[in-house]
């Protein structure tokens, strides 16, 4: 309660004699500065937010170009596996093709052979039984047999001893 009891117009007038050149003081020379710095600071902080942004979205375009990339390398990986399993096909096609022809063609020639040998083996046959017939006609010529029953005996023992494969 002594201050107020104590109060002085004098004191009050220099109080605020100091006050107002403090706060001109301040203004001048210190609230310029920081209002500059906290100007300065939210720029930095805006600025910093904007590229945290846009680094945010750069990444966002990124990953959309990844994911864009991934896919067109699935479809192209199916693509081509597509490609491998119809060349694949195809070859197995073509092989099979081949070896059927290949296959019929030996069996032609094995045949044209089979009959080539039939045939072979028929001329051999005739061949055989004519030489066996002129050798029979010989035998009874040169025999000159007298009577018909000894010729056909004599045929007869002939064909016995001859066997035909």
């Amino acid at each position: 309660m002594g201050i107020i009891n104590d109060f002085s117009i004098g004191l009050f007038v220099m109080i605020t004699v100091v006050l107002i050149i403090l706060i001109v003081l301040l203004s001048k020379f210190a609230w310029k500065p920081i209002l500059n710095a906290i100007s300065e600071r939210e720029e930095g902080i805006q600025n910093a937010l904007d590229a945290a942004d846009n680094a945010r979205k750069e990444m966002q375009n990124l990953q959309a170009d990844n994911e864009r990339l991934l896919k067109e390398a699935r479809e192209e990986r199916d693509a081509m596996m597509k490609e491998a399993r119809e060349i694949k096909d195809k070859i197995i096609a073509d092989a099979k093709s081949e070896a059927e022809e290949q296959a019929a063609t030996m069996i032609e020639n094995a045949k044209a052979t089979i009959k080539q040998e039939q045939q072979a083996a028929v001329a051999e046959l005739k061949k055989n039984v004519a030489e066996l017939s002129i050798g029979i006609a010989q035998s009874v010529v040169k025999k000159e047999l007298a009577s018909q029953d000894d010729q056909i005996k004599l045929v007869e023992g002939m064909l016995e001893d001859v066997t035909l494969n």
